[in-house]
Order: C-alpha cells, then structure tokens, then sequence
C-alpha cells in the first residue's frame, strides 16, 4: 500500500539505454515516478512533453523524473527520439512494480471495465519516502501539478 511518510516500495527496472535504474540510484532526490500505459499514444505523449517541458522547473526543485510503462526498451527509446523527452522511461513488463505502487488493476475505459496501467504519479522525498499520490491523473496540466507540488514539499 502506498502512504504519504511510509518507505517507498523498492524497485529495479531497466530504462530505455537498456540500464538498470534502482530507487537507491536517487538517494538525495526528489523523484517524480509517473506511470502511464503506453508510448506514443495521445495523452501519453501529452504527459510526457509536458514533464519535458517541465524540466529546467523540476531540476531547480532537485527533483527526477521518471516514467515507467510496460513498454520494451526499444519503444521507449523510439518515443524519446520522435518527441524529443527528456524523461528516463523504465520498462515493467510483468507488471511488478505497478502492482506495488498501486499503478496497475481494475479501471474503466471507453465504459468497459478492464485492467491495465492506471495512470499514477508518485513523489519520493530524498529519504526514499512517498511524499505525495495521485491515485489516478488526467495528462494534460498534470506535470504543473507536480511542479507545485513539489515546490509546497519543498519550502
């Protein structure tokens, strides 16, 4: 279960340079870790060209970010190159590490229920800690949330 003040759930992914990113990798950092369904898909793309457009922001707040989906590597790099991101996409495709943040079950689309990635974002304070959670995001106007938000955690 995700808690604001508990430990983050520990994880190791691998990003779309084919390395693998740990949770320990940032110690000293905020990080923003944004869960999405899919690369290059409207609003997928929407959230990630705003946390780009985000990043001198976000940098200045000591902050990261990261994206992870179940896409492979391969995709995650096409859709940094085609968009030019400036985001670290990790890859989970067995759903484990969804599954811990609470970023992947039961959800409605299109009236259907279904389950699938459910579009999340979680902030970790530099200890490792969540700090904030949004259980379920609209992309559009969400990276200047977690701008503000982080600059409310920070001050």
């Amino acid at each position: 279960m995700i808690a604001i003040g508990k430990k983050a759930p520990n994880f190791t992914l691998t990003s779309q340079n084919g390395k693998r990113v740990r949770l320990s990798d940032f110690t000293g950092e905020w990080i923003v870790l944004y869960f999405y369904p899919k690369d290059d898909t409207p609003g997928c793309t929407t959230e990630a060209c705003e946390f780009t457009s985000g990043m001198p922001k976000l940098r200045k707040l000591d902050s990261v970010v990261l994206g992870c989906s179940p896409d492979n590597p391969e995709s995650h790099r096409a859709f940094i190159k085609k968009h030019r991101l400036k985001v670290t996409l990790l890859s989970d495709p067995t759903h484990e590490v969804m599954k811990k943040y609470e970023a992947w079950g039961g959800k409605v689309l299109y009236g259907k229920t279904m389950v699938g990635v459910i579009r999340s974002t979680v902030i970790i304070d530099p200890n490792g800690k969540v700090a904030y959670h949004w259980r379920r995001v609209k992309s559009t106007g969400h990276a200047d949330k977690v701008i503000e938000r982080l600059r409310m955690l920070n001050s």
